[in-house]
């Protein structure tokens, strides 16, 4: 990977209200959405704690907190536990399709049911069919869709960027009747099943933030690692990553809304 991250672009916004600790201002980094993202670009970014959404690559930038931070599971040394096996059992009797496009009536229609149900106080409500289609695109032409089906009923929708060292998921969206069956656990067991059968070693979830409720889920699934002063640290030792040991990206002074 040879991109030279010191001559990319990027923005910040104006301090707004944070949507995962409301007491808390937050200010979100852009890379320029006029920059070319390459699959090396993408991967190293993603070292770097930056995250897809739509078509912006971004990552928190906050001055007065840092409570945001980047985690990814170590597929090859991923074990389930009792719990989690027993989720991947229950489901056992679903039939996964994976797609690379989610611009559909069925997809949506899942979609438009657990944001109304799931996550009427959210950012994302009321669902929009506009919105939903720019958040989950395929703009990179990396993203694939794990389908669940239980028969012919669509009950499931994992979202997952293929990166050169990983998975990064995305975003996951079920059948809010089917609490029964953890499909969200089982969504991220099913792409570090993935990322492993590719031979990817690691599988990005995103930010866990400390003080967050609906965050806590992604200290599950063992080993974690997570990003801390520009380094990858295993759980409960002071382990590295080299790869993630990239020069910062500069800062411009320009904002956006």
């Amino acid at each position: 990977m040879t991109a030279n991250l010191r001559e990319i672009k990027v923005f910040t916004t104006f301090p707004h209200r944070c949507s995962y600790l409301p007491e808390k201002e937050a200010t979100t980094l852009f890379v320029d959405p006029r920059q070319k993202i390459t699959p090396e670009l993408y991967t190293e970014l993603s070292l770097m704690g930056f995250r897809r959404s739509g078509d912006h690559i971004y990552r928190p930038h906050c001055h007065s907190c840092n409570a945001c931070t980047a985690a990814r599971v170590v597929a090859d040394d991923f074990v389930p536990s009792r719990s989690q096996r027993r989720v991947i059992n229950a489901n056992a009797d679903l039939r996964l399709k994976i797609t690379d496009s989610v611009i559909d009536d069925e997809a949506y229609e899942l979609y438009e049911r657990y944001i109304m149900e799931k996550h009427a106080d959210g950012d994302m409500f009321p669902p929009d069919r506009e919105q939903y289609e720019s958040f989950l695109n395929n703009s990179l032409g990396c993203t694939q869709y794990f389908r669940l089906y239980d028969k012919d009923h669509l009950v499931c929708v994992a979202v997952s960027d293929q990166m050169l060292d990983g998975l990064a998921a995305i975003y996951t969206f079920y059948d809010p009747d089917l609490d029964k069956r953890s499909l969200g656990t089982f969504a991220v067991l099913l792409q570090i099943s993935h990322a492993k059968k590719l031979g990817l070693p690691y599988v990005y979830l995103g930010y866990w933030i400390d003080g967050c409720r609906k965050m806590s889920y992604k200290t599950r699934f063992k080993p974690l690692e997570m990003l801390s002063n520009g380094r990858w640290h295993g759980d409960g030792d002071s382990s590295t990553s080299g790869l993630s040991t990239i020069p910062v990206v500069n800062v411009s002074g320009d904002a956006r809304d």
